[in-house]
């Protein structure tokens, strides 16, 4: 599979919905669907990482898939908003550069 970009993944998430979704959602609406998608992710991720036990439910679940689906509504209020996700992670990795380029090497808790 050829690998996208953030700026490709936002332009297809957008022809998805555009076509076959038919249209976006509202902000509102894809903010609570996101928040329902990260408690999915969280739910498996505790199951399989953690110490709670599997249900029934859960089997055939797959971490990936279930942050694909946290993703792709993440790039959809992106689209909504007029945010471009390259240029604002590049942004971020700047900040977090400047904020914690060095508090974490002293953070005995780290080591």
């Amino acid at each position: 599979m050829k690998e996208i970009t953030l700026n490709q993944a936002q332009q297809q998430v957008d022809q998805w919905i555009k076509t076959v979704g038919v249209k976006y959602f509202s902000e509102l609406t894809n903010l609570g669907i996101l928040m329902e998608e990260v408690g999915e992710l969280s739910r498996l991720m505790v199951r399989k990482y953690g110490e709670q036990s599997y249900k029934e439910s859960d089997q055939g679940k797959d971490v990936g898939d279930e942050m694909a689906d946290v993703l792709w509504v993440l790039i959809c209020l992106a689209n909504q908003t007029g945010v471009n996700l390259t240029e604002a992670l590049e942004k971020n990795f700047e900040k977090k550069n400047l904020r914690d380029g060095e508090r974490h090497l002293n953070n005995e808790k780290l080591i």
